[in-house]
């Protein structure tokens, strides 16, 4: 099904005169809710749509961090072979979790998160998106609180136990393991492709988190500056002790600038770089999740294939076995079709899922690196612009 999804700004929207399907999630005003090691941040979700198996064209919920992760787990369970959007990660440092800025960052996350399952062809027709975009809050508590298994685990849990799938699935491609593989030259490229992109992803990320660092540490030096210069300023008179005071308010000013800057840096620059890491992360999850479903195939395969050969030989005996070997024989053969049927339809999903992640990754990326030197460029202007003024000033000081 084909859909438009509305982004903040958009001109799309729910009143618009368009016979186009669309489904719009907002996830809006972070609120921190209890105290103590119980305390956690709920948020607005809204949903505007016009698809008939929905409610109505506008549904309200409240909706906490663990209720994302439930989604998440649901879809990751239910349709393998596509690349399930990835979550923000837990942030356990207790002075950082409810921070303004990482309150604003984990809800830009979030509102990426869903949004990317609601434009997805597969993913928007899922009942377990429509019990998340319109279930009552005690309804989701309940589901939670009852899926057994992989969902019952804590999301700290659940964030180890992709760790350490990760580790398991860098462990058969680099070799450490000699597991059944498949040997396909497409497949075997795209691994080492996601491989190398996460190495390089994290490099940039890492530099990203400098760049606001050094944004920021410059800006409050240029603020711890300007204050000692409007008091030096202050301590002389006429000419000489009002440009000290102008050139303290220059640099205080541009510290603000900076500050501004580095958090625009931050949102638009480093953070995508960071969610595009998780992403990576995600696939290789899917990675994972298919080279079980090789394993399973080729070990009933050759089961199959075993068990066939012994009934082959009880039959010729006329043997009283043989009437249950038969019947353990067609089962395991009905069992061995499914986990090949199922095999290929992962293979088919991520080959369709690869092509998807190429496009989006370069819209994003071109977005996120033209942000970059925009801001950038921004910032040097205001930087040079505000300097260049006061250069009249200190030039006639310097020559009276």
């Amino acid at each position: 099904m084909e859909q438009e999804r509305s982004l903040p700004g958009s001109s799309l929207s729910p009143r618009s005169p368009s016979s186009q399907p669309y489904l719009s999630v907002s996830v809006t005003d972070p609120v921190k809710l209890g105290n103590g090691v119980q305390a956690y941040i709920s948020y607005r979700v809204i949903t505007k749509t016009n698809f008939p198996e929905y409610q109505g064209p506008e549904k309200i919920v409240i909706r906490r961090y663990n209720d994302f992760v439930w989604l998440h787990d649901r879809l990751f369970e239910k349709y393998k072979g596509i690349f399930i959007p990835s979550l923000p990660e837990k942030n356990a440092v207790e002075k950082f979790r409810f921070s303004a800025e990482f309150i604003e960052m984990r809800r830009q996350a979030l509102d990426i998160f869903v949004n990317r399952i609601a434009s997805h062809h597969e993913l928007q027709k899922s009942e377990d998106l429509r019990t998340f975009l319109q279930a009552e809050e005690e309804t989701m508590e309940r589901l939670r609180s009852h899926d057994s298994g992989i969902f019952k685990k804590k999301p700290a849990d659940l964030m180890q136990m992709f760790k350490d799938v990760q580790s398991k699935v860098s462990d058969i491609v680099l070799g450490k393991e000699k597991p059944v593989e498949e040997s396909n030259p497409e497949y075997e490229k795209l691994k080492h492709y996601i491989f190398e992109l996460e190495n390089h992803l994290t490099e940039a990320q890492k530099h990203a988190y400098r760049l606001v660092k050094r944004h920021r540490e410059l800006g409050q030096a240029l603020s711890d500056f300007g204050k000692a210069a409007k008091l030096l300023g202050a301590c002389e008179e006429n000419a000489v002790g009002k440009g000290f005071s102008e050139m303290g308010a220059k640099s205080e000013m541009l510290s603000i600038k900076l500050q501004k800057e580095a958090h625009q840096l931050l949102m638009n620059f480093e953070e995508p770089l960071k969610d595009y890491v998780r992403t990576v992360q995600s696939i290789k999850a899917t990675i994972a999740e298919r080279a079980n479903a090789f394993r399973q195939q080729c070990e009933l395969a050759e089961t199959t294939r075993l068990k066939e050969i012994n009934l082959d030989k009880l039959m010729l005996m006329r043997s009283d076995k043989a009437s249950e070997a038969e019947v353990e024989y067609k089962e395991l053969k009905a069992a061995s079709e499914e986990a090949t049927k199922r095999f290929e339809t992962i293979v088919a999903l991520m080959n369709q899922e690869t092509i998807r992640f190429q496009e989006q990754k370069t819209l994003d990326m071109g977005l996120a690196f033209h942000e970059f030197a925009k801001g950038q460029a921004r910032l040097a202007n205001g930087v040079a612009d505000a300097w260049r003024s006061l250069l009249p000033k200190l030039e006639a000081l310097s020559v009276s």
